[in-house]
């Protein structure tokens, strides 16, 4: 294992004019205080480009990485799987993407992402999320307070939801650090429709896998598994609520849970639950894994709240994924800029208390 100084690499990177390499901002996050963007789109969720990095600047990292000493899997390895080939292409919606903006590249994105089912360690889940587990046939189950509860295949639900589409969201980390991510799927609130729930559902629990044989972080550890996440029947049906089956126009790969997962931009990332085999509607709020963990620190709302700490770190600020070596820190906005499309659903909320 190479063990290289700040110093060494901060001189490496100088001398081959890679100030700007994105996979650096993996291994340090800068010290620098940040300070207000503006945000010149149209959209109250667009991004400046400064905050991603154009996917082909990522091809020349194996030069610097060579010139470091360190072989191409040292920060990323092994292949990627991918499943729910269903409804591909994907049709874009274009009042989700990002025309001006770049999203934060592929190889960031496959790369880098807690997965615990695999392991603790985000650059062993590549690996270990490749490795003989099969993502494809998936079941998913649709139960509890619906008249229309199912088993289904999740290709098959695809087509009986009309299909998937591409928007580009904001990725927010209770770690501090962010993405942008273009997900391919389609809106909860399609499903919802489909199973027709009744005047008893007024929450939504979600499950994921159990196979401790092909997933080793489910043979031990302090969570019990599998993973349990919730929304509330409102938040479920928001217009941003996407089950994703696809980033870049592609299926999922297995470390961003193939074949499909939950994305809510609005939340912090430990929400979007991967790997979705339940879905039941229910009368009473369930507690989600992390609160059950540990619910000091980790509540059951989680909206991205820049006012609200986390018990150990700060969440005023964050680390951009991508966005070079030595860029600043970038203020964390209210519900990760989506406060336009969400804040209606909290007026009543105490968010520090219901954080």
């Amino acid at each position: 294992m190479h063990i290289l100084s700040y110093a060494n690499v901060k001189l490496g990177v100088r001398n081959l004019g890679w100030d700007n390499d994105p996979r650096l901002a993996l291994l340090f996050s800068s010290p620098q205080p940040t300070t207000a963007m503006n945000i010149r789109n149209s959209k109250p969720w667009n991004l400046p480009e400064s905050t991603a990095t154009p996917e082909d600047d990522y091809l020349n990292r194996r030069k610097f990485l060579k010139a470091a000493g360190l072989s191409s899997g040292a920060l990323i390895g092994g292949s990627i799987a991918r499943a729910a080939t269903g409804g591909f292409p994907s049709t874009k919606n274009e009042n989700f993407l990002l025309e001006s903006l770049e999203p934060t590249e592929f190889d960031l994105i496959a790369g880098y992402n807690n997965f615990y089912e695999f392991s603790y360690d985000k650059g062993e889940v590549q690996k270990l999320a490749n490795q003989g587990w099969k993502t494809e046939p998936w079941t998913i189950e649709i139960a509890g307070h619906v008249d229309n509860p199912m088993k289904i295949d999740v290709n098959e639900l695809i087509k009986k939801v009309g299909g998937i589409e591409q928007r580009v969201y904001r990725f927010r980390c209770v770690e501090a650090w962010s993405m942008v991510i273009p997900w391919d799927g389609f809106k909860l609130s399609a499903l919802i429709d489909l199973v027709q729930p009744n005047s008893k559902a007024k929450f939504l629990k979600f499950t994921t896998f159990y196979d401790p044989e092909s997933a080793p972080g489910q043979k031990g550890g302090s969570i019990d598994w599998p993973y349990e996440e919730g929304l509330t029947i409102e938040e479920a049906r928001n217009e941003l609520t996407l089950l994703a089956t696809g980033i870049y126009g592609k299926p999922i790969p297995n470390q961003n849970g193939a074949p499909i997962r939950l994305v809510v931009p609005w939340k912090y990332g430990f929400k979007s639950i991967k790997s979705i085999v339940k879905i039941e509607f229910t009368s009473k709020q369930p507690m989600n894994t992390w609160q059950a963990l540990q619910s000091r620190e980790y509540g059951f709302y989680a909206n991205v709240n820049p006012e609200v700490d986390h018990p150990r770190w700060s969440q005023s600020t964050e680390r951009i994924i991508g966005s070079g070596f030595f860029s600043k820190r970038r203020d964390t906005l209210m519900f990760n800029g989506y406060e336009e499309q969400v804040a209606h659903m909290y007026k009543d909320l105490d968010l520090r208390r219901f954080y």
